[in-house]
């Protein structure tokens, strides 16, 4: 058995533990307390995953950007513990009203995830249960400014340029690599964008961020986007104004995997 999880693998043609690097999932699973109200979220399909593959019972999963709670919610049905941070307070209120705390503990904050003062507060937050590390983070940063999240300046969807984005996306990544134990890993879910007619690779940049600060790329995979909701019913009139101009449609995102 892999120290890094609780498979089985006496029973490994049973496993539900995707191993391929393109991962084509139909629809996003809505049972339990996801209902995929929040645009933006990702599919809850993703943390399960790495959460299974990737923790034991009672370890600790993070999340720098908690959204509507999609990874804290598998990280309790799945027996993890869990710790959140997010910028917006209604998010993290919403989120804590969700959440029972009867076999393992969750410790959500307000905060913006770049700032060092936050990163504190989870220190604190490791000590109080007498931990010292967390074992798996999973971080799905805003897409850079396709989907505007907040009014607030330090949202990483109000970065004004790229180079903005990449530095405070960097920050957040110094900070949870800080807090996560050595030979455990780090996930990131990311697209690309257009911006001026321009496919920008964001999830490659991404990728370098991880790569300068000392982090090993395991793996990328390649997941289909189904269901986006921009798109929704408007499939015929994306792919005529493709056919028209000289650009393809987005169909995918990107998960990058890297251990410490």
């Amino acid at each position: 058995m892999p120290i890094f999880n609780d498979l089985n693998l006496a029973n490994w043609k049973e496993s539900e533990i995707l191993t391929d690097s393109l991962w084509v999932i139909p629809e996003r699973d809505k049972t339990g307390k996801h209902n995929g109200f929040y645009h933006g979220n990702f599919i809850p399909q993703i943390p399960r995953q790495f959460i299974l593959r990737y923790t034991k019972k009672n370890e600790i999963v993070f999340d720098p950007f908690l959204g509507s709670g999609t990874t804290a919610y598998e990280a309790e049905s799945l027996g993890r513990n869990f710790i959140g941070i997010d910028i917006q307070q209604k998010l993290v209120d919403y989120v804590g009203k969700n959440i029972e705390t009867k076999n393992n503990f969750s410790d959500l904050f307000i905060g913006d995830s770049t700032k060092a003062e936050i990163f504190e507060k989870v220190k604190e937050s490791l000590k109080n249960h007498k931990r010292k590390n967390i074992q798996l983070a999973i971080l799905h940063p805003p897409y850079a400014d396709i989907i505007k999240f907040s009014d607030l300046k330090d949202d990483l969807s109000n970065a004004k340029s790229l180079k903005e984005f990449l530095e405070k996306f960097s920050d957040v990544l110094k900070n949870t690599i800080e807090i996560l134990e050595k030979g455990r890993y780090l996930v990131i879910v990311i697209g690309d964008k257009y911006t001026a007619g321009k496919w920008i690779p964001l999830g490659f940049y991404c990728l370098n961020e991880g790569q300068k600060l000392g982090l090993t790329l395991k793996s990328i995979i390649i997941k289909n986007m189904a269901g986006n909701r921009a798109k929704q019913n408007k499939e015929a009139i994306w792919r005529y104004r493709a056919l028209s101009s000289d650009y393809y449609i987005f169909k995918h995102e990107y998960i990058l995997i890297f251990k410490k």
